[in-house]
């Protein structure tokens, strides 16, 4: 075989090897933005690389599958049920300590499904792996949590407070395989529970710590780019101010107004 055959042999080795180690890498990076989600874009912008983010992600990834994560059971999923729902009723007389016990409840879940829960940036980066979606949610509750430790946070705040941790419980919680079987009274006592936040709407699910100019979050109508309660319009006087504890939390939907729930 000629130098020139064994040449252009070794250059086509090459360009194949190449081209195969590309689409491999493009492969990959599609793989961790779609399980990241936003978390992979805040990384990214925080590392100023692709690939140091994505060398962390799937440092991220090999830890927590060393974890012992596991799912919760049907009866430990049922009394994390009725303690969030306890803990929503509560809501309407003592806002700042619902939300407070809706953190401790959300650790706890966390805890029994095998997340280390010590070290708060290493519990946000666990947690990205198969919650990503709902971990913007959660860091906006934490904020909310720490301004009402500081007695800054309005009842409209922690309102939105409840919402994002309820979005994170929920996740980690699961559903169970036979949710369409649950008991009726049970169903309607979520639903009234519920009712007093009001659901997150699919602007909520955007939420997170960012500047304003992102879409809409809390019960606000999606579409309005304001953030939080400031959101433009007759409403923003309204839920900019602090509700009274003892007035049945509004859920943002100008038709529905939610009762507050009687304490058995």
């Amino acid at each position: 075989m000629s130098t020139g055959t064994i040449v252009a042999v070794v250059v086509a080795i090459i360009v194949i090897a190449a081209v195969v180690i590309m689409l491999m890498a493009a492969a990959r990076r599609r793989r961790l933005q779609q399980r990241f989600g936003p978390e992979y874009d805040r990384l990214v912008g925080e590392r100023d690389s692709k690939l140091k983010a994505e060398a962390e992600l799937s440092e991220r990834e090999r830890r927590v599958h060393r974890l012992d994560i596991r799912p919760l059971t049907p009866s430990a999923r049922a009394n994390y049920a009725d303690r969030w729902a306890d803990i929503q009723e509560r809501f309407v007389d003592e806002p700042a300590d619902a939300v407070e016990a809706s953190h401790v409840l959300v650790v706890a879940v966390m805890s029994e499904r095998g997340y280390p829960a010590e070290q708060h940036d290493q519990v946000l980066a666990d947690l990205s792996v198969e919650h990503a979606k709902t971990l913007d949610q959660y860091r906006a509750a934490e904020a909310i949590s720490a301004s009402a430790a500081a007695g800054t946070a309005s009842t409209e705040d922690l309102r939105q407070g409840m919402i994002y941790y309820r979005v994170l419980f929920r996740d980690l919680l699961g559903e169970p395989a036979n949710a369409g079987t649950a008991p009726a009274t049970d169903v309607a006592r979520d639903r009234a529970a519920d009712d007093a936040l009001g659901e997150p709407t699919a602007a909520t699910e955007a939420v997170g710590p960012q500047a304003a100019g992102t879409e809409a979050v809390g019960p606000q109508a999606a579409g309005t780019e304001a953030v939080g309660p400031q959101a433009a319009g007759p409403r923003a006087a309204e839920t900019s101010s602090a509700v009274p504890a003892d007035e049945p939390i509004d859920d943002g939907r100008p038709s529905i107004r939610a009762q507050r729930t009687p304490r058995s």
